[in-house]
């Protein structure tokens, strides 16, 4: 197993790494957006939905766990990465010519991703902690009423948006950069996969902003 540790631990096995944990939490998003845009169901689509998943809740823990793993490779790989190459440029160009090859997002990357992290804990403690460790309305099965208590509240929802955007433009590079790492970066194929980029970025940015923007001005909201 020394091979695979070595060539896990290279440079381009870092950036496999990166690809392959990236595609598998922007699938994880496709299917999280699905479930929450349940809410515009209403609350009893909702609540059945979340209830649902009680019934096969050992099955949503070992989910859970492997996407602790995936998160957690992602993040280590995405810091060692962005470290080294910060560590092999010269130190006191005179001209940074870093711009020049690169767009503002993907020179941004470890910024968003840490911003989206922070929010990210934020987010499991108001939602994931209140569904599963004993919130009076989730004992009754209530979920919609914390979502919507949450997402009702001016500052939180704002916060919420900030990241939705935030982790646009950090899944809009990474989805290109995940491919490029898979070798399709070439004319023929490229093009395609920036616009298919763009057009799952804007999805899950407007999916997801969508539903504190519901709360706010439909459903009611408070300071």
């Amino acid at each position: 197993m020394g091979w695979l540790y070595s060539a896990l631990s290279s440079s381009i096995g870092k950036k496999f790494v990166m690809a392959v944990t990236g595609i598998c939490l922007i699938l994880f998003l496709i299917i999280h957006l699905i479930n929450n845009l349940t809410m515009y169901g209403g609350p009893e689509l909702f609540n059945t939905v979340v209830k649902n998943l009680d019934i096969i809740k050992p099955i949503v823990r070992v989910i859970e766990a492997v996407l602790v793993l995936i998160f957690v490779f992602h993040i280590f790989n995405g810091v060692k990465l962005w470290y080294e190459n910060k560590k092999a440029r010269p130190i006191g160009y005179t001209v940074n010519g870093s711009s020049k090859n690169s767009d503002i997002t993907s020179r941004t990357m470890i910024v968003s991703g840490s911003i989206v992290f922070i929010f990210l804990i934020i987010h499991l403690k108001t939602f994931w902690v209140s569904f599963n460790l004993g919130h009076p309305l989730a004992e009754e099965h209530q979920y919609y009423e914390i979502v919507a208590s949450a997402f009702s509240n001016w500052i939180y929802s704002g916060l919420y948006i900030v990241a939705m955007v935030l982790l646009g433009f950090h899944l809009n590079h990474g989805f290109q950069s995940a491919f490029q790492t898979f070798g399709w970066n070439n004319n023929k194929y490229f093009p395609l996969i920036k616009k298919l980029g763009l057009i799952y970025t804007l999805i899950m940015v407007i999916g997801f902003a969508s539903i504190p923007i519901y709360f706010l001005f439909f459903y009611g909201g408070n300071v």
